[in-house]
């Protein structure tokens, strides 16, 4: 049916003039239409690329994601193929080198085996999270199977080098550790007696009982592992279920809680150790410690003792996380953190010697954020994303800077700073071919969502100059002359989507914000824009607070949705914001209401006397999380903005101190607790001045949001309608921090949408 519809389509705009071709504004059926493309996953010969891409009904309100795979070519690398240039083969098709691998059933986080003749992945089809196996021959799945059965679901999968073990893990009880057979037997009985019973009150004896969207309910996250030779070739639908074995039993995560990114665990080259990330502070709701374990694999429950982990870095009272193995053994490289209770310090890459058990920070020069990373094959270099500017760039990083110019022959005098940037634009999700001559990334814009792309690791790129203290604008390179690698396109499964939709490129400026700082703000124009009309704007406050705008993709905030029917949108990275040194992002500790306000004020100032064609009379405000404390903010501070928008913001920055869960938050972003510094908590909550409310507002909120809890909306809410302002609330049931269902999602917009045209289009 498919197929016979894109037949039609293509047919269609064969018949038809050129001139009623025209592309259409983008809709939100455009962007569920989009699919949802995954980190790349190079196999060990280097001929192919796997990766998982969601996709969207809207009318089943589900999201399934499925495995693709697709050719790594051995051609010449960095062309500069523009994906946003390219044009489809034909409308709403996928290239034929691109195609799903299992089409009948869900399937996410594709993992090769060593020897590239298999790869793990996970998969829900029986009902609930589980590791399967799928055989790999010639481009084609040959066999699938089960490989776990285990009541607490399994997930985050992982093979051993050596090709013996396929770690995973699972929330378990921690009163269940013991014996394997009777640890998952018990983990199973409690797991159904909570189903079963008809009680579904819990008992709480310690903080840190809920967390984001979800109460723990007494489980713990676990590292197990599998041997592979247990279940393979068995004739088995899965393993035994005694077959995995938790290395990591306890009463604490391991690994540690993460949103997203880097695995928080890793296997050493050998496959005998895994190092992964816990924190086993007795408070870990007012902790950020999360130390650097290791533990060896195969004599874990053996007799006559089970082996005890060793800490690392148990010097480090901040977060350490992120592990991952040097290539050929002698290193762990890892995130760090210095600041205990901080969770926006600077991530720095940090090098931990085996052997020696010495640690040395490799860009304490480099102040920006390092995010994803990983190694070359040869263990000398490491590439990393860090958010500059509104942009995530790829850098080099020789791990041994004197060595590397002495290869080279320079007399070096900035050997702590040999830092390259190698490929710019906004990129995540870094992974190196194993023959070391190509390094493939995902890559957005804000005029599409993530592709697949590559480029060639031979190239010099530029030594950059990012040192600590230095305020924008910074200097962008040390060198004055040098070039960054163009990249190739190597899947894009939304091109035929998007070649129908009319987007504008974002546009940068810059202005003086609070304290004779330099600030950067964006601006999105509509589409089919006259500059001789007058355009109303949509003013879009980003949260965090250490987040950023950039040229980058949102499924959730999407300026190009926001500027589709009519409006100029403008966003501003106040002090605070992520990619501008790590000064201006301390500048908003204890001063939420203070210099990123005159930011926010001054940015929008800027944009109207700059672009004659903004409504100054005709502007909308709109944030959630940190831009929701900030339209709350607003509300008592300003009337310039005719309506406003405040999704999950803080209103009453002392209850919120009670309801939230990651306490270090709260105490650390205003010095204390209300206990201690209450009249902190009182000067920079937006509840105090209420008599001062006059704009009218929408609020939105979520039953399951356990960072910001729903009785911040509410008592926003019950505050505005008691002032007689005009106000609305949007209540979500199921819906936690984020709006993560489409037809939720799909809500949302709307409501949004019309809650802005009702105030600035009459």
């Amino acid at each position: 049916m498919r197929r016979l519809l894109v037949f039609f389509v293509v047919l269609f705009a064969i018949s038809v003039p050129a001139f009623s071709q025209a592309k259409h504004p983008f809709t939100f059926d455009d962007l569920m239409a989009l699919k949802r493309v995954g980190e790349p996953v190079p196999s060990p010969d280097g001929k192919w690329v796997l990766f998982s891409a969601v996709d969207v009904n809207l009318a089943a309100n589900t999201k399934t994601p499925h495995i693709w795979i697709v050719p790594l070519s051995t051609g010449p690398v960095g062309t500069g193929a523009s994906p946003v240039q390219a044009e489809p083969s034909s409308v709403g098709e996928v290239p034929a080198s691109e195609r799903i691998l299992i089409a009948d059933q869900d399937a996410d986080r594709p993992r090769w085996a060593p020897d590239g003749k298999r790869f793990a992945f996970v998969s829900n089809k029986e009902g609930g999270s589980q590791v399967w196996i799928a055989d790999f021959e010639a481009g084609t799945v040959t066999y699938v199977h089960k490989v776990t059965a285990i009541a607490t679901e399994a997930g985050g999968e992982l093979w051993s080098p050596d090709g013996k073990n396929i770690l995973f893990t699972s929330d378990v009880y921690p009163e269940c550790d013991g014996e394997p057979f009777a640890e998952q037997d018990c983990n199973a009985k409690k797991l159904k007696e909570t189903q079963d019973s008809k009680v579904k009150a819990l008992i709480f004896d310690r903080l840190l009982y809920r967390h984001w969207n979800a109460y723990k309910a007494g489980k713990r996250s676990h590292i197990f592992v599998v041997p592979v030779d247990a279940c393979v070739g068995t004739g088995a639908l899965a393993c035994p279920a005694g077959a995995a074995r938790d290395l990591t039993p306890g009463d604490y995560d391991a690994p540690v809680f993460s949103l997203g990114g880097q695995d928080n665990y890793a296997f050493s080259p050998d496959g005998q150790e895994i190092c992964y990330a816990s924190n086993h502070d007795k408070v870990e709701a007012t902790s950020t410690n999360s130390d650097l374990w290791i533990v060896p694999v195969n004599n874990v429950g053996r007799a006559p003792s089970p082996a005890e982990p060793k800490d690392i870095t148990s010097d480090n009272p901040a977060w350490d996380g992120s592990p991952l193995y040097s290539p050929d053994g002698k290193y762990i490289a890892y995130r760090s953190q210095q600041r205990p209770g901080y969770e926006s310090d600077r991530f720095r890459l940090m090098l931990y010697d085996r052997k020696t058990g010495e640690k040395k920070n490799l860009t304490e020069d480099f102040d920006r954020w390092v995010g994803t990373y990983t190694w070359a094959p040869d263990s000398k270099k490491i590439y990393f994303g860090s958010e500059n500017k509104g942009q995530s760039p790829i850098y080099e990083l020789n791990r041994d800077p004197d060595t590397a110019y002495r290869e080279q022959g320079v007399l070096c005098n900035v050997c702590a700073r040999y830092i390259r940037e190698v490929i710019g634009g906004f990129n995540d999700d870094l992974a190196v071919s194993p023959d070391d001559r190509t390094i493939l990334f995902t890559r957005v814009s804000l005029g599409f969502p993530n592709q697949i792309a590559r480029a060639s690791t031979a190239r010099t790129g530029c030594i950059v100059d990012y040192a600590p203290g230095k305020f924008p604008p910074f200097p962008r390179y040390e060198a004055a002359e040098c070039e960054l690698v163009k990249a190739d396109k190597v899947a894009d499964l939304n091109t035929g989507t998007l070649s129908q939709v009319a987007m504008s490129p974002l546009e940068s400026f810059w202005f003086t914000g609070a304290n004779g700082d330099k600030a950067q703000g964006f601006l999105v124009k509509p589409p089919n824009f006259d500059s001789t009309k007058k355009y109303p704007v949509k003013f879009l406050i980003h949260g965090g607070p250490q987040g950023a705008w950039g040229d980058d993709w949102s499924y959730r905030w999407n300026p190009e949705l926001f500027a589709a029917n009519g409006y100029v949108v403008v966003m501003i990275n106040f002090h605070g914001s992520t990619g501008y040194g790590q000064k201006f992002i301390d500048a908003i500790n204890g001063d939420w209401g203070g210099a990123p306000f005159e930011d926010l004020m001054k940015g929008l100032d800027h944009a109207e006397k700059t672009y004659p064609f903004i409504d100054k009379d005709r502007e909308c405000a709109l944030g959630a999380s940190y831009g929701g404390y900030a339209i709350n903010w607003i509300l008592g501070h300003t009337d310039r903005f005719k309506c406003l928008v405040s999704h999950d913001g803080m209103f009453n920055a002392e209850s919120a101190w009670g309801t939230t869960e990651e306490q270090w938050f709260n105490d650390w972003e205003f010095k204390g607790t209300p206990y201690t510094n209450r009249e902190g908590y009182r000067k920079w909550s937006p509840h105090q001045y209420a008599t001062s409310f006059k704009t009218p507002t929408l609020v939105i909120h979520g039953q399951l949001d356990y960072r910001l809890d729903v009785s911040e909306g509410l008592q926003l809410f019950t505050t505005l309608q008691r002032l007689n302002i005009p106000s609305k609330m949007l209540y979500f049931p199921d819906e936690g921090h984020w709006v993560l269902k489409p037809q939720n999602s799909q809500l949302w917009y709307k409501t949004v949408n019309d809650w802005v045209d009702q105030w600035l289009k009459k």
